[in-house]
């Protein structure tokens, strides 16, 4: 995001930990924000509209109110016309920023029956599932099957076997892309997570398991040098061959056999 969005989505953002009361069903929030992001999204004219960096705030915030307005919560509309009234660079960075705060409020709803930890794994796994099964990722990325036909294939995953939360998060990761693949969209929501945990997330790829004090080293490594909890998310990829692939948020330190080789091959070849 370009400066004014991004300040805009930091006010967003101050605006639903506020709203975050205990008194708040944040389920039933994350819900009504997930229906007004797919409304907004669906409707060139009415994105344009509030998200026109040229127009009046008080228009935009009214404009939402006349829309909105006695169709979901105070909580809801609240936020709504708050993010609507803010300076947005571009039209997605509006609808982006109302999804996130949908997503938190879910991941809030985790948090308070203190198994967002859980959550944030179960994501993870579900992601790691799809990116290992060629007729799962391709049936849950088809243009083919509609939004309906893709959340219900995951409920039918992991309904009883995950968080409700994880089922749900999954189910509009799949429903409602928003353009992206859905390794993206889960990417985006376990960022959320982590830094709703106040944690960063570390996705370790090794051809064979860490031991419990190989992790713990790591772990108290990585601490040491981001002054942050961190949690680690361990990808089994025989592939590698040997040694450690590491990835906090964009950064990567892959100390892999395989990256050697290659590094090797191209010094040799020049390539």
């Amino acid at each position: 995001m370009r400066g004014s969005s991004r300040a805009s989505a930091a006010a967003a953002q101050a605006a639903l930990d506020v709203a975050l009361t205990p008194k708040v069903d944040s389920t039933s929030l994350g819900e009504e924000l997930f229906a007004v992001t797919g409304v907004i999204d669906g409707s060139a004219s009415l994105r344009r509209a509030l998200a026109d960096p040229s127009r009046e705030g008080d228009a935009k915030r009214a404009l939402a109110h006349r829309l909105f307005g006695g169709k979901v919560s105070a909580a809801a509309a609240s936020l709504l016309e708050d993010a609507v009234a803010g300076r947005w660079a571009a039209e997605r960075d509006l609808t982006d920023t109302l999804e996130s705060l949908a997503v938190q409020s879910i991941l809030a709803t985790a948090e308070r029956a203190g198994h967002i930890d859980r959550v944030e794994e179960e994501l993870f796994r579900f992601e790691r599932i799809v990116a290992g099964d060629g007729g799962l990722r391709d049936a849950l990325s088809s243009r083919n099957t509609d939004g309906a036909g893709k959340a219900g294939l995951v409920r039918t995953l992991l309904e009883g076997k995950a968080a409700p939360e994880t089922v749900r998060l999954a189910e509009q990761a799949a429903r409602a892309p928003r353009g992206r693949r859905l390794d993206q969209v889960l990417a985006t929501y376990l960022e959320l997570a982590a830094t709703r945990r106040d944690e960063l997330t570390a996705v370790v790829t090794v051809a064979t398991a860490l031991t419990d004090q190989q992790a713990a080293r790591l772990r108290s490594a990585l601490e040491g040098i981001y002054a942050k909890s961190v949690t680690l998310q361990t990808v089994l990829d025989p592939k590698v061959m040997g040694g450690i692939r590491v990835q906090i948020g964009d950064e990567v330190v892959d100390g892999t056999v395989i990256r050697r080789l290659d590094e090797a091959r191209r010094h040799v070849t020049g390539s």
